[in-house]
């Protein structure tokens, strides 16, 4: 067999020096799933869903394949009949730790519609789970098969007050399932350290600063927490939960708030930004991340009072006009000025929010067309 070699599911991959057995599997699309693995953190193994099986010569081992280093010679299974027991008896006790109120979260002796009924009667908890269909431990439940209720005992509503104090993120922590992804978000991704696990055993939760809210932590509200939470724990604000059956694109552009060159995705409804996520985790500049301005500050972009036509003024009154014809007026008058009064009467702003190729045609036109090197930029523009 080749140096640095592991059979998966039957079929032979060469692995580099490092990778584990999940980015090894990932690499060739290999399907094993998990809840709180986060690339470019350290592995905790956490959430136990990505489990895999490995032949040893004394027999059979099940282990973390997010934290288990990939080693020449290894024998790896998937999706054997121990492993998918392990994944549905860990999703479970998932689903039975908290306010997991969808169809899949009635046991096999409670119908769907009294455990609606169950949960609706927590405070706050009115509708189905904000993100219901778009949810990754539903899906792994609709995968396994799993409906909760593994422990046996009966569930009981999780009693947490949904935190809602802050203009971005509503945290409601009786949905979190500890899978670390958000700490680790933080943490080591963004580095802001804001939020960390806290207390401990049964006790044990995440928590904001010293256990008070975000808007009272470190938090700069940069969602990267949101991004990654593979459950409802923490949703935006806005109102793209309420539309998520409504048609939605995926458009990647670049972030215009400043010179960095962000990449992200924009979902689109109707012809209307509705939510911004980072792009990539393996596209520069930001490797998927975003500050709070890239990924909430969209609402300009739809302003009802926003210009979307030009505007020029006849009798001192500003009426819509035609490109041509408002371009048209631009020359004359600048044409005006710098037979007037010369070049340096002219200057030009630019905003800090324009594509550096904006920016860059708009300085060579003062300079090379009007002649002038006044030109800057203003932030608020």
């Amino acid at each position: 067999m080749d140096q640095n070699s592991i059979t998966i599911n039957g079929h032979v991959y060469q692995f580099r020096p490092g990778q584990t057995i999940l980015d090894v599997a990932q690499e060739n699309n290999i399907d094993i799933p998990n809840l709180c693995h986060l690339k470019g953190t350290r592995a905790t193994g956490a959430c136990r869903v990505c489990i895999v099986e490995l032949e040893e010569s004394w027999g059979k081992k099940l282990v973390s394949s997010c934290s288990s280093p990939a080693k020449n010679g290894m024998v790896v299974h998937t999706e054997s009949p121990e492993v998918v027991q392990y994944r549905k008896f860990y999703i479970g006790l998932m689903l039975d730790s908290g306010n997991h109120n969808c169809d899949i979260g009635a046991s096999a002796d409670e119908s769907w519609t009294d455990f609606q009924i169950e949960a609706m009667e927590n405070e706050q908890k009115e509708e189905l789970c904000p993100v219901w269909g778009d949810c990754e431990l539903q899906a792994l439940a609709y995968r396994y098969q799993v409906k909760g209720r593994v422990s046996g005992r009966h569930r009981e509503p999780v009693k947490v007050p949904i935190e809602k104090d802050n203009p971005f993120i509503i945290r409601d922590m009786s949905r979190c399932i500890l899978c670390g992804r958000c700490v680790a978000a933080c943490n080591e991704l963004q580095v802001n350290q804001a939020i960390d696990y806290g207390f401990r055993g049964t006790n044990e939760k995440i928590v904001a600063g010293t256990g008070n809210t975000l808007m009272t932590s470190s938090c700069v509200f940069c969602g990267e927490c949101v991004q990654v939470c593979p459950v409802g724990a923490l949703i935006p604000t806005k109102a793209f939960r309420d539309d998520r059956f409504v048609p939605t694109s995926t458009v990647r552009t670049t972030c215009s708030f400043c010179g960095v060159g962000c990449q992200m995705d924009l979902h689109v409804q109707n012809n209307k930004i509705v939510k911004i996520d980072g792009a990539d985790r393996d596209l520069p500049p930001n490797n998927g991340m975003l500050c709070v301005k890239g990924r909430y500050g969209f609402e300009f972009v739809g302003a009802p009072d926003r210009l979307t036509t030009p505007l020029i003024k006849k009798d001192g009154k500003q009426v819509p006009a035609s490109w041509d014809e408002a371009l048209d007026r631009v020359a004359e008058k600048l044409t005006e000025i710098k037979q007037k009064h010369g070049a340096d009467a002219m200057g030009v702003l630019t905003s800090a929010r324009a594509t550096n190729e904006d920016n860059y045609i708009a300085q060579k036109f003062t300079r090379a067309v009007l002649k002038t090197n006044n030109i800057d930029h203003c932030a608020r523009l």
